[in-house]
């Protein structure tokens, strides 16, 4: 492996593990008069904040229905099989909730979280066929605490690589305050209080325990919509720009998921990705906010300004 992703890392075995013991820092109070989600200054709005994070997003998805139980509510309730607007659009109103939950008001975040529950209500079944350690006829449920944490959890690890690789570095202080700060999604949610990994080692613990557990099983289901993940909803792009946002979608994915998706990997793949964030890495921060940052963010900033006088 490239020195270039050693330091991210990219696993080949799995989860790395990480020292015990750190305890994450307290949240900082919100400011007077702040009425939002979250909060100015946060870490959730520096990360969340960066339109580069968007490159991780299908790394998530494809760890997200790796869980047999994920992928069959994803395959019977969603518009990924409608075509490649069908999953434009899907991911459009995705990125237009999670931008609400973190810089809207608290009235916005209320109505986003409210939605993503209705959503989640009406998200259940049974798997049509055996699966991994879950046989056919297991019923799934969007509201299960247990599925919410594995989507949660792989969207934080993939905000907090892809943020990493193609941004810049966070410390190891900042990325247990991202997790803390992203738990505040739980409760409106109906996710029992300390369900959600609040440091960058519980995270770290809980996919690396998920993974071993076997519950992680990339079967069929979830093998026809990476095929749909895999193909940009952009027709008109090129071949050369289609690998290129392949690039940490696959090279992101722990080893052992990546194998049973069956997708390709190597040297030159990895060179690749290590030569493309890099470039990332040097331009991104120098950018102006309005080419980097998204619009939701740049409004937020813009009122913290004006209330702080």
């Amino acid at each position: 492996m490239t020195r270039g992703l050693d330091h991210f890392p990219v696993e080949r075995d799995g989860i790395p593990e990480e020292a015990p013991g750190r305890v994450p820092p307290r949240l900082p109070p919100c400011p007077e008069g702040w009425d939002g989600f979250a909060a100015p200054g946060s870490i959730v709005w520096k990360v969340n904040g960066e339109a580069a994070i968007l490159l991780g997003w299908g790394r998530a998805i494809l760890l997200q229905i790796a869980h047999p139980l994920v992928a069959a509510g994803v395959a019977e309730h969603s518009t990924f099989r409608a075509g490649p607007w069908g999953r434009l659009g899907r991911l459009r109103r995705t990125l237009e909730t999670m931008l609400a939950l973190t810089f809207g008001t608290a009235a916005e975040g209320a109505q986003a979280a409210r939605r993503i529950d209705t959503i989640h209500g009406r998200v259940r079944g049974i798997l049509r066929e055996d699966v991994g350690p879950f046989p056919a006829g297991t019923p799934y449920w969007a509201r299960d605490p247990e599925l919410l944490r594995w989507v949660h959890a792989t969207l934080l690890d993939s905000f907090l690589r892809t943020y990493e690789l193609f941004v810049g570095p966070l410390t190891p202080e900042e990325q247990d305050r991202f997790c803390l700060e992203s738990s505040a999604i739980g409760p409106p949610l109906g996710i029992p209080e300390g369900f959600l990994p609040t440091s960058r080692a519980a995270l770290h613990h809980y996919l690396r325990e998920m993974i071993q557990s076997g519950r992680i099983v990339v079967g069929p289901t979830a093998r026809d919509l990476a095929r749909d993940i895999l193909a940009p909803p952009l027709p008109l792009i090129g071949s050369p720009l289609r690998e290129l946002l392949l690039l940490p979608i696959v090279g992101l994915l722990p080893e052992p998921i990546r194998s049973a998706y069956g997708l390709p990997w190597d040297e030159r793949r990895e060179t690749a990705l290590v030569v493309a964030a890099s470039i990332s890495r040097l331009v991104l921060p120098r950018l102006p906010p309005l080419l980097r940052r998204w619009p939701a963010a740049r409004r937020a900033e813009r009122r913290a300004r004006l209330r702080s006088g």
